[in-house]
C-alpha cells in the first residue's frame, strides 16, 4: 500500500482542510501530520480505496487504519479524530 499521491490528496482535500482547521496536528508534508515530534497521521491509497493511518494518542506504538474512501467514512474518521 503506497502513501497517498497528489490525486488522492486532492480527493481528500475537504477532510485535510478539516484536520488542519482543528489545529491539534502539525502538517510536515502534504497529508502527513505530526503531534509534537511524533508521526500521528498519514494517508495511503491502493485498489481497495483510500485509508488513514492514525496514532490516537502520543506515545502509541501502532497506527489504527481507517478507510476514508467515501464521505460517510471520512465523516466517521473526523469524528473519531476529534474525540
Amino acid at each position: 500500500m503506497k502513501h497517498a499521491g497528489e490525486a488522492a490528496l486532492a480527493e481528500l482535500a475537504p477532510l485535510l482542510a478539516a484536520i488542519r482547521a482543528a489545529g491539534a496536528l502539525n502538517e510536515k508534508k502534504p497529508g502527513i501530520f505530526y503531534r509534537g515530534g511524533e508521526a500521528a497521521l498519514h494517508f495511503h491509497e491502493d485498489a481497495d480505496g483510500l485509508f488513514a493511518d492514525w496514532r490516537a494518542a502520543k506515545g502509541d506504538r501502532d497506527f489504527i487504519r481507517f478507510r476514508v474512501s467515501t464521505a460517510a467514512e471520512r465523516a466517521a474518521f473526523l469524528k473519531a479524530l476529534k474525540a
